[in-house]
């Protein structure tokens, strides 16, 4: 990686704290101290070797800082051994990334436009910066887009068009991340279908002209597929291949500032009567996600409010002909443990699973690095790779310093994966940033995650992939209130790692 894409420029992000230790002289009786010895001369860090190393402590006395490591020459006699395991091959990674949303777009675009090319290049490049591969769109509005909206706010479908938020926002942003990282891989999702087809209940089916809640009315099945079907071509259109879409964002959920109700049952019938073969018959490949929501269904054990829903993927995947029309699903962890990761993986084997939201913001210190680094990687970026995942994607790559741009109705209380003061020039990077870079960095999209043996200590979490030009990666967290001293061992190399106190660290090596 270029050392000077690698740190930020320091108009744009703000500089590490410096810490120094102190120097104690002590005397005896009356004899007067002596001449101090010379300072030792700090010796230079390796500007290259065997192993590139990117480590990040928790009290950013680290930050995204990228060293070396050389392979060791001697016989390898650590009892702190971790040896990587190629033949135990687990998922095929798709990548590491960011939602895009109107708000995020709204903040790029007021900075200077080299500042902004320097960001994303730093962010998005695979060559020059971290590498992020993997974006989130919505399909229409979203709680963070500029306002509230779809593409066929007009009744009939044939209204279909983008709007102004997609042309003027959302599409020059992504063209411009695509000239960065042309592999890029989007996702699109709706928070609601246009107010037209959504109806207050499938029993009385009366008009439900809100943005909040109500349903799809099953008589628009056949549109409302055509209404993505149409979304994709006209992304394709401008130049924006889309890789995957979800039904519905957080389906379960009701109380969002544009949100809509689809239990199991009617999201197994649109995707197999609406959604499936209106993408077939357009000879699109984009593939679809069922679910997008928490890890417990919204289960309420007190009530046993959602009691039906829990399993809901694996509900749809009974049904065949709604199965053939699905990659997998797709999680949330607002609520619910990730374990419902393998429970679902071990249920049905043979369908993807991808993580597609998480947020930081003033409910769970999000701004506080020192709370949220080692959590965030053994919860998120570790915790879900570890269960299956193939993709990790966070919520709101970019927002102000005032939580915006924002509307009534949306989350008034979520910060961005960065900080943007109202300078529009400085950038502080919060820990969604850190899990993602310190992932995408070293695990490049087609990796496959590996096994490993040997050692094991509470409060290390990692783990390894093979890439595809042969190489590996291991990403590493500790937990630990001090370093931890590891040796890795790919069966032809080993090396010895120091993994900092509070820190996550990756490696790649050939």
């Amino acid at each position: 990686m270029n050392k000077k894409n690698m740190t930020m420029n320091y108009r744009l992000f703000i500089a590490s704290a410096l810490s120094a230790g102190a120097l104690a002289i002590s005397s005896c009786g009356d004899d007067k101290p002596g001449p101090l010895p010379p300072a030792p001369e700090t010796p230079e860090a390796p500007t290259s070797g065997d192993v590139r190393v990117i480590t990040t402590t928790s009290n950013r006395s680290q930050d995204l800082k990228e060293s070396w490591i050389d392979f060791s020459t001697r016989d390898n006699m650590s009892p702190s051994t971790i040896k990587l395991v190629p033949s135990e091959e687990f998922q095929t990674m798709d990548g590491f990334g960011v939602a895009v949303t109107g708000s995020t777009c709204y903040n790029l675009l007021k900075m200077k436009p080299e500042d902004r090319k320097e960001f994303l290049e730093t962010t998005f490049s695979p060559e020059n910066g971290f590498g992020f591969s993997y974006v989130r769109i919505s399909i229409g509005c979203s709680d963070f887009s500029l306002s509230e909206y779809t593409c066929c706010d007009k009744e009939g479908i044939e209204n279909f068009a983008l709007t102004s938020e997609e042309t003027q926002y959302i599409i020059p942003i992504l063209k411009e991340i695509l000239a960065v990282n042309p592999n890029l891989k989007i996702m699109g999702t709706p928070w609601t279908a246009p107010r037209w087809m959504k109806v207050n209940n499938l029993t009385d089916l009366q008009p439900h002209n809100v943005w909040t809640s109500g349903q799809l009315n099953p008589k628009y099945y056949a549109d409302y597929g055509e209404y993505f079907a149409k979304w994709i071509k006209a992304m394709a259109d401008n130049g924006i291949k889309i890789y995957s879409v979800t039904p519905q964002n957080e389906p379960l959920n009701r109380g969002n500032s544009a949100s809509m109700y689809m239990g199991w049952e009617e999201e197994r019938d649109f995707v197999k009567n609406g959604l499936g073969p209106a993408l077939k018959k357009a000879g699109l490949d984009t593939k679809i996600y069922a679910f997008d929501h928490n890890y417990n269904y919204d289960y309420d054990p007190t009530t046993g409010a959602n009691a039906e829903q829990r399993g809901y993927p694996t509900k749809i995947y009974e049904d065949a002909d709604a199965k053939q029309y699905l990659a997998g699903a797709a999680y949330h962890n607002y609520r619910g443990d990730k374990d419902e990761l393998k429970v679902v993986h071990n249920a049905a084997p043979g369908m993807d699973l991808v993580f597609t939201e998480t947020s930081i913001g003033t409910w769970n210190d999000g701004r506080n690095l020192a709370t949220r680094l080692i959590d965030d990687m053994e919860q998120v970026a570790l915790g879900t790779v570890n269960r299956w995942c193939k993709g990790v994607i966070v919520w709101n790559l970019m927002l102000d310093e005032d939580l915006g741009p924002n509307r009534p109705g949306g989350c008034q209380t979520c910060y961005g994966a960065v900080d943007i003061n109202r300078d529009y020039t400085t950038l502080t990077r919060n820990s969604h940033y850190y899990i993602i870079a310190h992932m995408s960095s070293v695990v490049k999209p087609d990796a496959v995650r590996i096994g490993t043996t040997g050692f094991s200590t509470n409060g290390l979490t990692y783990s390894a992939f093979k890439n595809p030009d042969n190489s590996y990666a291991v990403v590493m967290s500790n937990a630990k209130s001090e370093e931890v001293k590891v040796t890795l061992d790919d069966g032809t190399h080993h090396f010895p790692v120091t993994v900092p106190a509070r820190s996550a660290v990756s490696l790649s090596w050939k």
